[in-house]
């Protein structure tokens, strides 16, 4: 025993912690795996805007010779503006619906396949989309996104449930980053070439062809090189195995069938994790109030039409990307800081991700109308910085139970889409003229206060220590072994060290 302690601990630290390992190259994984789900959910947003755009096709086309690819008719196609929101919105009726489950599944039978099986499924509606819409029309596009909803609802609380597993204490907040920064990737990959496939040989269909074929690539990579466990990784090294096991969780982390009942009662009377609930609620208000409206403030107020420019639509998500790995940067020069504990790294960097953003969102409303650079570098600014709360409350799961982390993220998730989807319908109730700045301002403010509110309660309430109800069955056990039973006494413990 003693021999391989010797040879997984060296000076005091563990071979390979500061080495890039196989967590590292899961974390990749994780990457891509959210760079493909959020490009297969942002595709029909550039798709809708080619096949309605008259500009697109000439007159013959659309009036009867229609250009063909791989067997079908590539038709030009009139719908209404109530046809587009409807369909644009149903991949999230399926969503909301399977993040509880999908949390659940993944922590008890491994987060691999259901990502896996999730995403080939959504691969496989997105090239039958054309096909769908060709027969079905918009009502047959809505029912196969509210499906391609349903297969991507466990990917955040699946990936949180890889977290959990694989991720060392003090490195989860950079790891998160790796797998969750792929969304942004995903979203500037489709947005940018998604106009360059449209105007190809393809046209439209294309975009939903190469992006559901670049699923079945990614399923490739995914199946034969990820794991749900570092224990079940046929690569890992025992010095990374033992690294990780010893350092992911001051509490113990279960294999899926050793855990106990999801402790429910616990979790909701619980503030630490209430107080992450309606961060994660209010982030959302106010990160898709951006993304929502915001073009519509700039096309109206400044004249700028950023859904028309690849470059301007990209440019916030870009510059998330980039200041997610800066936020990493900070965060572990902070960790050299012994006197720093990991909750105020939590705090401080949810509170830069959101109390920022409240401040330049409400600054927003006060731009000169001449002024549209000013709007459009703010408006970058506010959806960059919030890249900060990678490091804050969405890592938080982790540190409150790893053993059921898959299941709060999904029950936080679900609460906080369901305000995404609300937060438009409140600046669509209380913006009635679209050329009125104080309207906006009004939607600016109720979004900031949502900001300042969540993180507040987050910065009071919040906690990173693991929670006594993500191991219920231990806690009698471990108090007995406290109590009676000295596993070591002082000398050994001191010869241990030695």
């Amino acid at each position: 025993m003693t021999s391989i302690l010797n040879m997984v601990r060296r000076n005091q630290k563990y071979a390979n912690e500061k080495l890039i390992g196989v967590r590292h190259i899961q974390c990749i994984l994780s990457f891509f795996c959210l760079s493909l789900a959020y490009a297969l959910r942002v595709n029909l947003s550039v798709g809708l805007v080619a096949m309605t755009d008259k500009d697109d096709f000439n007159e013959t086309e659309i009036l009867g010779n229609k250009p063909r690819f791989l067997g079908i008719d590539i038709n030009y196609y009139d719908f209404t503006e109530t046809q587009k929101s409807l369909m644009l919105s149903s991949f999230f009726w399926g969503y909301i619906f399977t993040q509880v489950p999908g949390g659940y599944i993944a922590q008890r039978y491994g987060a691999k396949m259901i990502l896996l099986v999730g995403l080939i499924i959504c691969s496989i509606l997105t090239i039958l989309t054309p096909f769908v819409i060709a027969l079905g029309g918009w009502q047959g596009l809505c029912a196969v996104r509210a499906l391609e909803g349903l297969t991507q609802g466990a990917v955040h609380p699946a990936t949180h449930t890889l977290l959990a597993k694989w991720s060392p204490a003090k490195d989860r907040g950079m790891l998160a980053t790796i797998c969750y920064s792929g969304a942004q990737f995903g979203t500037i990959l489709m947005l940018g070439t998604s106009g360059i496939i449209a105007e190809s040989f393809m046209r439209w269909p294309g975009i939903f062809y190469i992006s559901g074929i670049c699923g079945f690539l990614w399923a490739v990579f995914w199946f034969f090189f990820a794991a749900s466990t570092p224990d079940k990784n046929r690569y890992i090294s025992p010095e990374e195995l033992k690294y990780i096991e010893d350092s992911r969780s001051a509490g113990k982390v279960h294999a899926g069938t050793e855990l106990a009942p999801t402790p429910w009662f616990d979790i909701f009377i619980s503030m630490p994790f209430l107080s992450l609930l309606v961060v994660h609620c209010t982030h959302m208000w106010g990160y898709w109030t951006l993304l929502t409206q915001i073009p519509s403030y700039l096309k109206n107020i400044f004249g700028v039409d950023m859904k028309s420019s690849a470059l301007l639509s990209s440019l916030p998500y870009a510059v998330m990307l980039v200041l997610s790995f800066f936020f990493v940067w900070i965060s572990k020069l902070l960790q050299k800081k012994d006197s720093l504990s990991l909750s105020f790294n939590r705090k401080l960097f949810n509170s830069i991700g959101h109390w920022i953003p409240m401040i330049s969102l409400i600054a927003l409303g006060y731009v000169p109308s001449n002024h549209s650079n000013v709007a459009v570098a703010l408006l970058t600014i506010t959806v960059g910085i919030s890249a900060a709360t990678y490091l804050g409350f969405q890592v938080n799961h982790i540190d409150l139970s790893p053993n059921y982390a898959g299941t709060l993220m999904g029950i936080t998730n679900a609460a906080a889409n369901i305000a995404s989807g609300i937060a438009p319908l409140a600046s669509g109730a209380i913006v009635q003229d679209p050329k009125n700045i104080n309207e906006w301002r009004l939607v600016f403010f109720l979004a900031a206060f949502f900001y300042f509110i969540g993180n507040l309660m987050f910065v009071v309430f919040g906690k990173t220590d693991v929670q006594w109800w993500d191991s219920p069955n231990d806690l009698s056990i471990s108090i007995y072994i406290e109590q009676e039973v000295p596993l070591t006494t002082k000398k050994e413990q001191e010869r241990n060290n030695a």
